[in-house]
């Protein structure tokens, strides 16, 4: 354990943007960034 991806605090912000304020479904992010949906929630 502890040896997953790490992303960039940018990279969250950015991702978590796109679902919060441009009102895109998790899915659809996480599929266009190609990371799982359970990434969008850790």
């Amino acid at each position: 354990m502890g040896t997953g991806i790490r992303y960039t605090d940018e990279f969250k912000r950015d991702a978590v943007a796109q679902v919060k304020e441009r009102g895109y479904s998790v899915k659809d992010v996480s599929g266009r960034l190609g990371i799982s949906t359970k990434s969008m929630y850790d």
